[in-house]
């Protein structure tokens, strides 16, 4: 049975260790923090168990389901499943009726409120075209060039949000050959994969402590608050601060599989080094007994107005009259600072979301994570998940189709695991 070194109990980790431990041999894992789950997992403030962050999956994570499902995790009562909708608090957005993807997709456009017949065909003409080209384009492209001849209206209300959401990049910026593939494989890739999949359990309970569970039942070794100071190669195999093992992944933030790989591989580490990254921040608030038309409306954000959506716990977990604002691509705010932050997005809620609030908002904490993921920008170079032999890398940051994404890092998490057989 050889022995793998799991470094890094994020949602990446977890899954190498799970592939690996299945495959039958031995895991250790190492966790530098007191808990498992990385950037997605359970916080505690003000007496409420809160997320440090709002994380959406959808019907095309289907690596993340499965995995889940594997370590106990009942879907059904741990994700609220809805058909895709971007929803505004005046009633507008898009509301794909159930269905297949593609005619869901025309039905949800055509029936857009407050769009021109001509803002619907432009958009549904683009996305055919999109279809027809294998939803490919130069690597050069940002979104906001793709997007470019498509009315204001439409890349305001619907393309600039998704961009932000799932890529956590501004669209100016953003690579448009991966937000193509985001939409390929969401909205274009089978009955269901465009469905919402809103969290009803706190992102500790959806997978890092099951997964953990599940580990030490299989008889992996976890240990939490264990930093690694360094690897050496040694034979075959490699050394983890003197422990040998026949393979080592790195499941570590970039930052700490570089300063790990840096003495052994330091193209890599210089690769892995040399991103970027965007912040996002959560600001929690409270009106009690409010309850919001659904659990996730959209916002229009801009100067004064950080939040592009917000979600109702209330509806999802059954913390009342609890909402959580998020704000991707946040580095305009967090410059401005917390204080500023948490202000500015009690006032847009408290504007937008007037005709739900059955109280004034009182802002309960603003966590901000301010590594959440990497830059996606076109022409962006990954490092990959082949380090050395013997050693592995993977995170949501490793060379792949996907951005930054909980299915991106479980998936990576499986790849690695599959080096080590």
């Amino acid at each position: 049975m050889a022995k793998v070194a799991v470094i890094g109990g994020g949602w990446a980790g977890l899954a190498a260790a799970v592939h690996a431990t299945r495959a039958g041999q031995h895991v250790t894992v190492f966790e530098m923090a007191p808990r498992l789950g990385g950037r997605a997992r359970q916080i505690d403030s003000h007496g409420l168990a809160l997320d440090n962050g709002q994380h959406i999956l959808i019907g095309a994570y289907t690596e993340t389901l499965a995995l889940m499902q594997l370590v106990g995790v009942d879907l059904q009562r741990a994700l609220k499943r809805t058909p895709l909708r971007i929803a505004y608090p005046d009633g507008t957005g898009l509301q794909m009726p159930a269905g297949s993807p593609l005619l869901a997709f025309a039905r949800g456009v055509w029936a857009y409120p407050g769009w021109t017949r001509g803002d619907k065909w432009a958009l549904l003409s683009t996305a055919t075209r999109w279809a027809l080209q294998g939803f490919r384009c130069p690597p050069s492209w940002t979104v906001a060039r793709l997007t470019r001849h498509l009315p204001a209206s439409v890349r305001d209300a619907l393309l600039d949000p998704l961009c932000v959401a799932a890529l956590n990049t501004p669209a100016p910026q953003a690579s448009a050959q991966v937000f193509l593939r985001v939409l390929k494989d969401a909205l274009f890739s089978g009955p269901g994969s465009a469905d919402l999949l809103l969290p009803r359990w706190k992102l500790s309970a959806l997978w890092p402590d099951p997964a953990g569970r599940w580990l030490a039942q299989a008889g992996a070794a976890v240990h939490l608050s264990r930093r690694v100071d360094a690897i050496a190669p040694s034979g075959p195999g490699w050394l983890v601060d003197g422990e040998p093992f026949e393979h080592v992944v790195l499941a570590c933030t970039a930052t700490e599989a570089a300063r790990l790989a840096e003495p052994h591989a330091p193209d890599w580490a210089t690769a892995a080094r040399s991103l970027q990254y965007e912040p996002i921040v959560t600001v929690y608030a409270h009106s009690p007994d409010t309850q919001l038309p659904q659990p996730m409306l959209a916002l229009r954000n801009g100067d004064q107005a950080p939040a592009q959506f917000v979600f109702d716990l209330g509806a999802l977990s059954g913390m009342e009259g609890v909402l959580a604002f998020v704000i991707s691509g946040a580095a305009p705010w967090v410059a401005r600072g917390g204080d500023a932050t948490l202000a500015a997005t009690l006032r847009q809620g408290q504007k937008a979301l007037a005709p739900f609030l059955r109280s004034p908002l009182v802002g309960l904490r603003a966590v901000t994570e301010k590594r959440a993921t990497f830059l996606c920008t076109p022409g962006l170079a990954r490092p990959g998940k082949t380090v050395l032999p013997g050693l592995s890398a993977a995170g949501d940051y490793i060379d792949g189709p996907y951005p930054a994404t909980l299915e991106g890092a479980i998936r990576s998490g499986r790849d690695a695991a599959n080096t080590t057989a």
